[in-house]
């Protein structure tokens, strides 16, 4: 192994992809291997020290979602998001967990390349490239090669134990955020102001009622009902994005009216059982739940960020509990004896800061 940055970066250069020998990583899980414990995680910067892996270690889960800002790209310069990825592959825990543990993973805005970005990125098929190569991603697999994103689903274990774990893509195909009106004032200056009042602080971007407005596209919306029709247990969804929370006024589901109805409606149409969601992004952790106009009980665990910390507490109003302001990871433990589900959100020493359990049969429409 090359032993120096500059090392480091040569080998980036050349495309090694994962900057780590193929004998090196975790075997992938097989689509029969039957899984019960699930670590998450999301945002974490490349020139920060990454402890929390060996916390995260120390579950031994059977496979981690790394589900966003997986590094901070934030470039339109391939060689600096190649020198961005050598420094996560080069931190000793993140090796030593790799080594261990499987990985699925999706990409937010700061892995795609750039703040809050969408589908206007200039970079987003040599981003798409980087990130394919980085984390193993077959050759042939359409991760690779379609025209609208890197979005993926896998099924793992047996009947009666099947693990979906949907991962859209929310970047590739993204129309235009909507901002909010602040009355002409600057975003900052807005947000002081609400601080030093002693009110919570949304982010500047507003829900966008127009039918056009989409994070996935018609064709990934397609997949996705698609994966939705398909036998499964438990389903994860695993969103880089919030799903639930109303209304953080930063980007999530929320801001497109259009995009989260359809959602809802797909779940029920589909009748998709066993579904909760997971998510990013946020640089904290939460719970929140939906309980009205859904199929059942919606839930969406948090867990951001493995390096970044967000200062102040963005309003929900669906949210359970508190929020946990420090480097966190996510834990999901499926109870398959007594078909029950276990959502923890852990600091960085791997204590217990949030927690749900959930019966699998309250992830369940009614039969009429």
């Amino acid at each position: 192994m090359p032993k120096t940055r500059r090392e480091l970066l040569q080998v980036a250069a050349v495309g090694a992809g994962s900057l780590i020998a193929n004998d090196a990583l975790a075997a992938p899980l097989t689509n029969n291997q039957s899984i019960s414990k699930i670590a998450f995680g999301a945002c974490a910067k490349q020139d920060k020290d990454q402890p929390i892996w060996d916390a995260i270690a120390a579950t031994n889960p059977d496979l981690f979602l790394f589900i966003g800002d997986n590094i901070y790209a934030d470039t339109r310069d391939p060689q600096v998001m190649r020198d961005k990825y050598a420094m996560l592959a080069a931190k000793p825990q993140f090796q030593r967990f790799r080594a261990k543990v499987p990985f699925l993973t999706i990409w937010d805005d700061h892995d795609y390349g750039e703040d809050d970005a969408g589908q206007e990125y200039p970079m987003k098929d040599e981003s798409r490239k980087q990130f394919c190569d980085f984390w193993g991603v077959a050759e042939n697999s359409p991760r690779r090669t379609r025209a609208d994103g890197i979005y993926t689903a896998q099924i793992f274990g047996p009947s009666g134990q099947k693990v979906q774990i949907i991962l859209p893509d929310l970047r590739f195909n993204r129309t235009p955020i909507r901002k909010m009106d602040l009355g002409g004032k600057d975003y900052r200056t807005w947000a002081a102001e609400l601080n030093s009042a002693g009110k919570a602080v949304p982010g500047p971007y507003d829900r966008n009622p127009d039918d056009a407005a989409t994070m996935l596209g018609e064709t990934q919306w397609t997949w996705l009902e698609y994966q939705l029709s398909q036998p499964a247990d438990v389903r994860i969804l695993a969103s880089s994005l919030q799903v639930v929370a109303d209304f953080a006024g930063w980007e999530g589901w929320i801001n497109y009216a259009n995009d989260h109805q359809r959602l809802i409606e797909a779940i029920r149409r589909k009748r998709a059982n066993g579904l909760f969601c997971i998510s990013g992004d946020t640089h904290y952790g939460e719970i929140s739940r939906l309980n009205v106009n859904v199929p059942y009980p919606l839930w969406d665990f948090t867990s951001s960020g493995i390096t970044e910390v967000w200062p102040v507490t963005p309003p929900n109003s669906r949210r359970i509990g508190e929020v946990y302001r420090e480097r966190n990871f996510g834990l999901i433990e499926i109870n398959w004896q007594n078909h029950s589900i276990e959502v923890k959100i852990c600091g960085e020493d791997g204590s217990i800061k949030l927690r749900q359990t959930m019966s699998i049969s309250s992830l369940r429409q009614a039969r009429f």
